[in-house]
């Protein structure tokens, strides 16, 4: 699978313009304010039907419009054309999917595997735990539908529950009774959740290692664990969750909000048994951003059977010549990726391929092909 085009009307500065693009790497060319993270957007859209940058549909519309149209043509084993419709007037979306409309968007998670490197990738290393979750449960996500539906799910769970403890917050109550029914759908949802991660925690590391051996050749080692539920259960998970619950009861219904849990967890990243977090320096940061895309997308690559898009938004800007050159050799293996540069003749270690294309934006919303 790849994107062969992509057309965007009235996103962002784009007013109407059409990319074609080679199943193997493409470079989007172009100085700052072209537009050229836009069509990474749009293609990040077309893949999972949401913004990667914005939090409402709303914000994506040009200036002075009420609308959008983002419309793709995937090629490979299959054939297709996918748009995207989104009117402010009415405040919807719609998805078509070859001439038929999806009615449930999570179904198209993991139709068109997609793998998103970015500068806002620092709050994955650097953030908050929330950030390392997100990134966690999309890759498994475009993975496995189960983990979806169990997440979907789980947060469904979460709401509902948190409307219980603002009641009984409000009414000062004692009554646990349905707080507990509540725990048991809690704790069945969550454990599932928690078994995934661990799983995949497991199974990702070694594509972490591969990854970076690929980049720092050995230099240095990097793990990941994955610490939950308070870091005090190991066995008898659904036991020890449960006793959890029991014990935060009072805080959970005094402070409003869901204390336990595996919305709660978080996901420990190290270089050479160090914490990254807090000893990591800024190109160890950077570089670790980068091997977990890779190791993202031969992940998603191995468990669909299908090779994501892979986009690369200002990625060399912030590396060393070195890194930098190991990064670029390593695309090579990718298949289809989509690399934003602000000046192609500037980086002397990326060399393009027969079947390589420069693409490049003009201000005024040209495009130009080399």
């Amino acid at each position: 699978m790849f994107l062969s085009s992509i057309s965007l009307r009235n996103i962002r500065k784009h007013t109407n313009i059409q990319i074609d693009f080679t199943n193997k790497l493409n470079y989007l060319v172009g100085g700052n304010g072209v537009g050229k993270t836009t069509i990474l957007e749009s293609i990040y859209y077309l893949c999972t039907t949401k913004s990667s940058i914005a939090s409402s549909d709303s914000e994506v519309i040009k200036m002075g419009e009420n609308s959008f149209t983002i419309k793709g043509h995937f090629a490979g084993l299959t054939n297709d054309i996918v748009q995207i419709d989104y009117s402010q007037n009415n405040n919807k979306k719609n998805y078509i999917l070859s001439n038929k409309q999806v009615a449930r968007f999570s179904d198209i998670i993991g139709k068109f595997p997609v793998v998103l490197l970015s500068p806002a990738d620092h709050s994955i290393t650097q953030g908050y735990p929330a950030e390392r979750r997100r990134f966690v449960d999309s890759v498994i996500s475009q993975a496995s539908r189960t983990y979806l539906n169990n997440l979907i799910e789980y947060n469904r769970t979460l709401k509902q529950r948190t409307s219980l403890l603002y009641r009984l917050r409000e009414h000062n109550s004692k009554d646990f009774s349905e707080l507990s029914a509540w725990n048991k759908k809690l704790v069945t949802g969550g454990v599932e959740i928690i078994k995934h991660r661990k799983d995949f925690v497991a199974e990702f590391e070694t594509y972490i290692s591969n990854s970076y051996r690929r980049i720092l050749t050995g230099k240095e080692e990097p793990n990941i664990h994955y610490y939950f539920l308070d870091g005090t259960c190991q066995e008898n998970l659904e036991t020890c969750f449960e006793q959890l619950l029991n014990q935060r009861a009072e805080d959970e219904i005094r402070r409003g909000s869901n204390l336990v849990g595996p919305h709660r967890d978080d996901f420990i990243f190290e270089i050479n048994g160090t914490s990254l977090k807090s000893y990591g320096s800024q190109g160890q940061h950077k570089t670790f951003q980068t091997v977990l895309r890779f190791a993202e997308f031969f992940y998603l690559k191995d468990k669909t059977g299908t090779p994501p898009l892979f986009l690369l938004d200002d990625v060399f800007g912030e590396l060393d010549a070195e890194r930098a050159a190991a990064i670029s050799n390593y695309l090579s293996t990718v298949g289809q990726a989509i690399i934003t540069l602000t000046d192609f003749g500037n980086i002397s270690f990326l060399k393009k391929g027969k079947e390589d294309r420069v693409i490049n934006l003009s201000a005024e919303g040209s495009v130009a092909y080399a």
